[in-house]
């Protein structure tokens, strides 16, 4: 039995938001990093959080 859907909407607590932003963009960079390798392929991400901080990943 896997996980059920949850509904995608803002969350209101910013703590949890901030937590949950933390989290997901770890997870997004782990993904874009697993297709580069895979797939032989070029991958970049941009990510800028609520305050205007810059994430990024770039696989060349």
């Amino acid at each position: 039995m896997g996980r059920g859907k949850i509904e995608i909407k803002k969350i209101e607590n910013a703590n949890s938001r901030q937590v949950t932003f933390s989290k997901r963009r770890v997870g997004l960079l782990k993904k874009a990093s697993e297709l580069a390798i895979l797939c032989d392929a070029q991958v970049g991400v941009i990510i800028f959080s609520n305050t205007g901080k810059l994430f990024e990943f770039s696989s060349t």
